[in-house]
């Protein structure tokens, strides 16, 4: 994939949190209710 983009409306279309695994890692990517994504390990 080259330039791949996503819309947030489709990631977050049924919850507000999603788990994101980065290699060993795991991390999650919240919708605040101000419409503001966090992203935390």
């Amino acid at each position: 994939m080259v330039n791949a983009q996503l819309d947030s409306r489709d990631l977050f279309a049924s919850e507000r949190v999603i788990t994101i695994a980065h290699g060993d890692q795991v991390y999650q990517l919240r919708l605040t209710s101000q419409n503001k994504l966090i992203l935390t390990k």
